[in-house]
This record gives structure tokens, C-alpha cells and sequence, in this order.
């Protein structure tokens, strides 16, 4: 698909950069409902992470692992949301949020990308789960949807969400090129763009780069692409860039 058709069918505000795993700093740990908040204060796109809880419920956390963010040990697969709650807490002392506490707190105000976490092969239970809960968008420009499983994309086919295949490593860039077309854009691993190949793909079609944390490398690599995923840098410096380049 042609990248200025992609344009049409997102939020503006994707392309004025996005929150990785929301507006996280050494106050407000990633991916919780304080992160998020941030990012909505700043009025600016977030990216998060779901997985599938053990009782069927999308959680937003980015490991599988829990001790990292929390400080002990667990998988989020085996363990339901109840225990999630009751045992866990993140770093700042919040809970982990599920994927609906998110929805409930940032009401499309702000556009979300949301990455599906395929774990033990659970990309057909994980889509199915996250179909149910993305009926309540009552404007399909707010949610991109992003995986490195194209398993976990592909029930998504007819819903109206633009998806990006999630490419990271030159051996997985062979992998995945042959399936690049079946999605909507690309999300790549900024390293990438060393390629001249895939600085000329990026000309005609969708794409976003991540994860960029610095002004230095935002400078170099953001010519090139749609949109920028970042972390630990300026926000404003990001937004305004973006915004005024893309008038």
C-alpha cells in the first residue's frame, strides 16, 4: 500500500513522534498507567505492550518476565490477572495496568500503538482477545497495531487498523521482507537505515523507526522514515521537529 494512503487512515498526531512504551523517566516506570498519562499531558501518541494473562486477559507490560520491571520473578502467562494485581507491583508502585485500564484512562484522546507479545506460540488466542477488545474504538485512525510475528497480525486483515511488521535484526530482515507487503508499513530497527535499500523502500512506503534516544541520532535517522518511536529525549524536541517538517 502506497505510504500516503497509509497517512489518510492514522491519527496525525502518529506522526509527530511516539512514546515508547509511553512517556516513561526515572520518576514514571514504562508501560504504566503514569507513563501514559505523561505522554496524554504532552498530547502525544503512545506505544505499549500486551500480553495474554493466564485467565484471558491482555495485560500491558513488555516482558514475558516480571521481575525487571518489578523487582520479582513470574511469568505473565502463567499467572492471572487476580495475582498479577494482588502480588505484583512496577517499580514506581503502581499495578500493571490491563490493556482496558489504558483505553479507560487515555478515551482516544491521544492515538496507541499496540505491540502483541507472542509467547509459546499464542498468536491466534492473543489476537483473538485483543479483536474483542478493540470494538470499543470508535475511531480506527487511534490504534496501529505492531508485531515481529506476522501470525499475530494477520487476523487483522479486515479490521481497518494499519499494521506494521516489527523487523529487527539483518536475519530476521531476510525473513521478514517476504512478507512485508501483506501489512500495511514497516517498524524497523533504526540500524536499518545504514541500507540503502531500505532508505528506498521507506520512500513510497509507511514506516517508523525505534527505538531513538538520543537528538544526535534522531537527527540522522529521521529524514528517512514517517515517524520516530524515542525514549529518554526531549518530547518537545521530537513533536516539533516532526510536526513542522510534515506541514
Amino acid at each position: 500500500m502506497r505510504k500516503e494512503k497509509v497517512i489518510s487512515r492514522i491519527n496525525p498526531l502518529f506522526l509527530y513522534g511516539i512514546c515508547h512504551r509511553g512517556l516513561h523517566n526515572d520518576k514514571y516506570t514504562e508501560n504504566g498507567l503514569n507513563a501514559f498519562k505523561n505522554a496524554l499531558d504532552h498530547h502525544m501518541a503512545i506505544e505499549l505492550d500486551i500480553h495474554l494473562t493466564k485467565d484471558n486477559n491482555l495485560v500491558v507490560i513488555h516482558d514475558s518476565t516480571l521481575e525487571r520491571v518489578t523487582g520479582k520473578k513470574g511469568i505473565v502467562e502463567d499467572l492471572t490477572l487476580k495475582e498479577l494485581k494482588e502480588n505484583y507491583r512496577l517499580l514506581d508502585g503502581e499495578q500493571i495496568p490491563s490493556l482496558q485500564e489504558v483505553f479507560d484512562l487515555i478515551k482516544e484522546e491521544v492515538p496507541i500503538v499496540i505491540e502483541l507479545k507472542v509467547f509459546r506460540k499464542n498468536y491466534k488466542p492473543l489476537s483473538k482477545k485483543l479483536k474483542e477488545e478493540l470494538k470499543q474504538i470508535k475511531d480506527k485512525r487511534n490504534i496501529m497495531l505492531i508485531s515481529f510475528d506476522p501470525r499475530a497480525l494477520f487476523p487483522f486483515n479486515n479490521e481497518g487498523f494499519v499494521r506494521q511488521l516489527l523487523v529487527t535484526s539483518e536475519k530476521e530482515y531476510r525473513y521478514v521482507y517476504h512478507f512485508r507487503h501483506f501489512f500495511e508499513g514497516v517498524d524497523l530497527d533504526y540500524r536499518f537505515m545504514k541500507e540503502k535499500r531500505v532508505r528506498k523502500y521507506c520512500q513510497k512506503h509507511f514506516s517508523n523507526l525505534w527505538t531513538i534516544e538520543s537528538k544526535e541520532l534522531f537527527d540522522e535517522v529521521s529524514p528517512y522514515v514517517d515517524t520516530i518511536t524515542f525514549q529518554l529525549m526531549d518530547e518537545k524536541y521530537v513533536f516539533d521537529t516532526l510536526k513542522n517538517r510534515n506541514k
